[in-house]
């Protein structure tokens, strides 16, 4: 059986408490399938929420960005972070309004970030980054090189403080409804990509790698 993170006072999930998951092992997946990541932070009392990349190693979420950016500063001199994905998998049309519904999962992350200063993390983690968009895309691509490097900043956020909601199933109408004359049911909804777009200036020689071909199915 999988650990369950710690329920704590901020990630109890108190609305559709029965939607609540607290396995790590269903959590990582959560964060391991999503592309992009919604960070949230206050400055002088004004909420921001900025979407971005990210990726996890291990027992921590890792951001990047330029070493001017504001939130990447303000994060690692302290301020407290949520960040949150959300994957949606369905539509769920109810015969009411007010019971429409969409199957999703999504995961909270409450802490800290710190900024990486060792330079074998920052690499590891920015080959995470390229990774998880692409598999297997760091070992072909150029790699970022010192000036690069250096404009760059990578914070990592201990996942500690952590919980999910999800939705699956079917419509859940209300009795007196289930006679109503309308479709009711499921549109399923999934990830799909298209043929990939050679760039003009790329050397019509250069066959298509197989991540790229392949990344053509659902993910």
């Amino acid at each position: 059986m999988s650990e369950l993170f710690p329920v704590t006072d901020r990630t109890r999930v108190v609305r559709e408490a029965h939607r609540a998951v607290y396995d790590r092992e269903a959590i990582y997946k959560i964060l391991d399938e999503a592309f992009v990541c919604h960070v949230g932070f206050t400055v002088d009392g004004q909420p921001f929420v900025i979407p971005t990349l990210f990726a996890r190693i291990g027992d921590y979420l890792y951001l990047h960005g330029s070493a001017a950016s504001r939130m990447l500063r303000g994060l690692s001199a302290g301020w407290p972070v949520c960040v949150t994905v959300t994957l949606i998998d369905g539509m769920v049309l109810a015969r009411s309004v007010f019971n429409q519904s969409m199957n999703y999962r999504s995961v909270a992350a409450l802490g800290r970030a710190t900024l990486i200063e060792n330079a074998e993390e920052r690499l590891r983690a920015l080959q995470a980054f390229t990774n998880k968009l692409i598999p297997g895309r760091w070992d072909d691509a150029r790699q970022p090189n010192e000036k690069e490097l250096k404009a760059t900043s990578v914070l990592k956020l201990p996942l500690t403080e952590v919980s999910a909601k999800v939705r699956t199933g079917g419509v859940e109408d209300d009795a007196e409804d289930y006679g109503f004359p309308v479709w009711a049911g499921i549109i399923p909804l999934r990830l799909v990509a298209d043929e990939p777009l050679r760039d003009d200036r790329c050397d019509p020689a250069i066959p298509i790698p197989t991540y790229a071909a392949n990344f053509r199915g659902t993910r």
